[in-house]
């Protein structure tokens, strides 16, 4: 007898009937052995409609009352699929976030999970009992309600299953398993057997939505085997742990790419060793993140510096700036939207040179120009105009042969 923790998302039990389809995938684990564990979402877009009502309340609701809002939305699902899982004559019984033991940061609407008091779950799998807990909350200090914000209810599951050292976290979503690159973009996309760890953390973090990034940083951490399956479709789904013996040969494991990118240059700033630190340790200060990074020097002693900030942030980052211009020094700030990144990923690189100059090759031969440039080990990113951005996923996926297997070795 193993230990199973299973996570659904919204999408997965957004229905009645798709609440009966995510209890029957509990039961089947349950009739193999397995002790069950089921962790999830709010139910289809309830999270959304949730938003919205507050907003005709207010335009400025407080971080704390929106996690007392969102928090219910899980509650409905939990109550629902345990009542699902009683009706075929399995006992079961529903926590929320709090009664499951999860403790988090006092933060409201992105708390992390500090720790876990696993009890009384461990108490109720001993009686035979299916467990379903709420994703996406937890208890901070003072009884406050918290919420895990985007992402949360993977945490959740991979967090739980290291908490309960489970054997496996299987995530049912609305795919079935983690492609090469977006499917809904490039029909040739293939379903990955097996990736590994970092491979997927950089893959989550370049924009691939499968999965959160803190989900598998959680599941790295604590050599949690993930599973990303299908909640309709009884298929293997991709398999992600510390070394894949699967798909050795792929230098490039996936395509990632995420648009609303804006690339802001700040000119004439003093050389200096404390400059970039002044700059981007202002922006910090205002909750502003930054990317992709690039810093050129002139003659002059004067210095100039482009980084990428999400669209949403650039109207923010400019009034930053030009609030502490005094103290930056600088003489001029330029804002460029439009823009997109596009990334190839694969631990394969490490040991295959020349990889970053096929990328760039490809997209000169079709004419794509590439604004700004990161590199890491196991992955190069490039910014290039929105207007490219799918052409650019689909070449680059034909380039490194990621339709087909075994796939191409530089």
């Amino acid at each position: 007898m193993g230990l199973v923790v299973q996570k659904f998302g919204g999408t997965s039990v957004g229905s009645p009937e798709k609440i009966m389809n995510a209890a029957r995938r509990a039961i089947e684990e349950k009739n193999n052995g397995n002790d069950v564990v089921v962790v999830v979402s709010a139910m289809g877009k309830t999270t959304d409609h949730l938003v919205s009502l507050a907003a005709e309340i207010t335009q400025k609701p407080s971080k704390r009352e929106m996690d007392m809002l969102l928090s219910t939305g899980e509650q409905v699902t939990i109550s629902l699929l345990t009542m699902a899982l009683q009706a075929q004559g399995y006992d079961a019984v529903s926590y929320t976030g709090w009664q499951a033991g999860i403790k988090t940061e006092n933060v409201h609407s992105n708390a992390r999970i500090s720790g876990i008091d696993s009890d009384k779950i461990n108490e109720q799998l001993q009686a035979g009992k299916v467990v379903v807990v709420a994703g996406f909350q937890g208890l901070a200090d003072g009884q406050e309600i918290t919420t895990l914000g985007r992402g949360g209810s993977d945490t959740t599951a991979v967090a739980l299953a290291a908490s309960l050292k489970a054997d496996k976290c299987d995530i049912y979503t609305d795919v079935t398993g983690v492609f090469t690159t977006d499917p809904r973009f490039v029909k040739s996309a293939r379903k990955l057997d097996g990736i590994s760890y970092d491979e997927m953390l950089e893959l989550a973090n370049l924009g691939a939505g499968v999965l959160h990034p803190r989900a598998v940083e959680f599941a790295k951490n604590y050599g949690v085997p993930l599973e990303v399956r299908s909640s309709s479709e009884k298929e293997r789904g991709t398999l992600i742990e510390e070394e894949t013996k699967m798909e050795q040969n792929l230098v490039v494991r996936g395509i990632a790419f995420e648009d609303q990118v804006s690339r802001i240059t700040v000119s004439g700033l003093p050389s200096g060793l404390k400059t970039l630190s002044t700059i981007f340790k202002t922006l910090a200060s205002h909750g502003i993140n930054v990317d992709i990074i690039i810093q050129s020097s002139t003659d002059s002693s004067l210095a100039s510096l482009s980084f990428s900030v999400k669209t949403g942030d650039v109207e923010e980052t400019v009034h930053v700036l030009e609030t502490y211009q005094s103290e930056l020094g600088f003489e001029k700030i330029e804002s460029e939207g439009g823009l997109s990144k596009v990334s190839i990923v694969g631990s394969g690189m490490v040991s295959n040179p020349g990889v970053a100059a096929e990328m760039f090759h490809v997209l000169a031969e079709e004419g794509i120009e590439v604004k700004m440039v990161s590199t890491s080990e196991i992955k190069v990113s490039t910014v290039i105009s929105h207007d490219d951005m799918v052409k650019a996923v689909e070449v680059l996926h034909d380039a490194f042969e990621l339709s087909q297997q075994p796939a191409k070795v530089l």
